[in-house]
């Protein structure tokens, strides 16, 4: 019997984490008792509030749920953390968000997207396709501009996760269908290496069920000789080799245009309201799956066509003179291919990228790369490291990125100065925020700036 049965009452430590708040928002739609804690409110806090979860910002005793069937907690919560100590202490029933996630998806067609990044573009178009189309649960790592949250549910015959490498995760899921986008230098505080990391994709793929299938990108393909051979196998890609294949984009009226080739045959002039060229990749990737479990081509079309995107995910404020977009993108290779798409986008225009490193661990594993691609903007903020789960590391600092930009217009800048800066600097340019720390909260002050009173 699954420790998911019979349980009437849920208590999150971490509840405002963007998986945690998928799984909380699952339990409370069921009618089970759900609270939880955090360390600062926020927007999705403020949300899940008023969706009826009752959340405490203090590490307190008094504060905790005394009575729970179930504790599912995140590996961010420290472990000099009160309350988790208390059920330690007292034996309830822990529980990892990444062990529940699978407990939850073992009995359903489970459709899980991995990669270093892409995972969330890629699990969200892929639950919109589906939830326009057959109907869906899915628990994404962002939030979906079409529904406003992270968690969809419309019908159990397909569920679509986000399979996350960080921590080994992703190990807990034994999905029908995998998707991979990616497999780079990432979490390497974790793994140590690329070797490592590799490895562990390899053994996720080997997860997938006996007959499963698995879509995985043309640069990755090397790891899928490396997987057993029951698992049916498709490539996607760019190059002429990929099964299902992105040609002919273009940009017409402010949006993107392109079509997809599978195996000879073509979905053509699929229009996209979301930017980015990585992005029509990874829509190739969430139409191979479609594909795969039998959606037809108008379904495809209308659902690409319909999609909005994800919050944080190359999302556009500001369209004017002067064009605002912010981005997620905490990993080089991610930067390199926002920064490529804007160059796409924006030719005739300058950009101001302001950037936020995210942990002490991949700034002083990655400086190198974030420098090499930083400098393809024409002007570089850099704002001091947001340390997440992290102790500061001595000797490591956004000066160890600076030092790599071959860029000479960047500078060093503090949280304190940055909007007047960005006034000074970013009017008729491109301004970008990059980052996985908390840089969303200059989203807003920036879009008042640049707003049609800014231009």
């Amino acid at each position: 019997m699954s420790v998911l049965e019979n349980i009437s009452k849920v208590y999150f430590l971490g509840v405002g984490g963007i998986g945690m708040s998928a799984l909380a928002r699952y339990f409370n739609e069921r009618g089970l008792e759900v609270k939880g804690y955090d360390k600062t409110p926020s927007s999705l806090t403020d949300q899940l509030g008023k969706e009826g979860i009752q959340i405490t910002f203090e590490d307190e005793l008094t504060t905790l749920m005394q009575d729970a069937d179930l504790v599912v907690y995140t590996p961010a919560i420290p472990v000099s953390h009160k309350q988790l100590n208390w059920y330690k202490e007292h034996s309830f029933q822990l529980m990892k968000r990444s062990e529940v996630l699978g407990l939850i998806s073992r009995n359903h067609f489970c459709i899980a997207i991995a990669g270093s990044h892409g995972k969330t573009t890629v699990s969200s178009m892929l639950a919109h396709l589906l939830n326009q189309s057959v109907g869906c649960t899915a628990f994404l790592g962002g939030i979906a501009t079409n529904y406003n949250s992270n968690y969809i549910h419309s019908s159990d015959k397909y569920m679509v996760v986000e399979a996350d490498e960080f921590d080994r995760s992703f190990l807990t899921l034994h999905p029908n269908i995998a998707g991979i986008t990616a497999i780079d230098s990432d979490h390497l505080e974790v793994y140590g290496s690329l070797e490592k990391i590799e490895e562990e994709f390899i053994q996720f793929a080997n997860q997938i069920v006996t007959d499963g299938k698995m879509v995985i990108h043309e640069d990755y393909t090397h790891v899928g000789s490396l997987i057993k051979t029951d698992i049916e196998q498709t490539v996607y890609g760019q190059r002429n080799q990929a099964d299902y294949r992105l040609l002919d984009y273009r940009i017409e009226g402010g949006r993107f245009i392109f079509s997809v080739d599978y195996k000879g045959e073509k979905i053509a002039n699929l229009e996209a309201n979301f930017g980015g060229i990585h992005n029509l990749e990874n829509a190739t990737l969430a139409i191979a799956i479609a594909k795969n479990i039998g959606l037809d081509n108008d379904s495809i079309k209308d659902g690409i066509r319909s999609f909005k995107g994800i919050k944080r995910r190359f999302e556009k404020h500001v369209d004017g003179d002067t064009i605002y977009i912010d981005d997620y993108a905490h990993h080089p290779m991610e930067i390199r291919a926002f920064l490529n798409s804007l160059k796409y986008l924006y030719p005739d225009k300058e950009i101001l990228a302001i950037f936020q490193p995210h942990l002490f661990s991949r700034t002083q594993n990655l400086y190198q790369e974030f420098g090499d691609e930083l400098s393809v903007a024409d002007q570089v903020f850099l704002l001091p490291i947001y340390p997440a789960r992290e102790e500061p590391v001595e000797g490591v600092s956004s000066e160890l990125i600076w030092s790599a930009i071959s860029q000479k217009n960047k500078s060093l800048v503090e949280k304190e100065e940055l909007l007047s800066l960005v006034q000074k600097y970013g009017k008729g340019k491109v301004v970008a925020t990059i980052g996985a720390g908390d840089i969303d909260r200059f989203v807003e002050p920036i879009k008042t700036l640049f707003g049609e009173k800014g231009n």
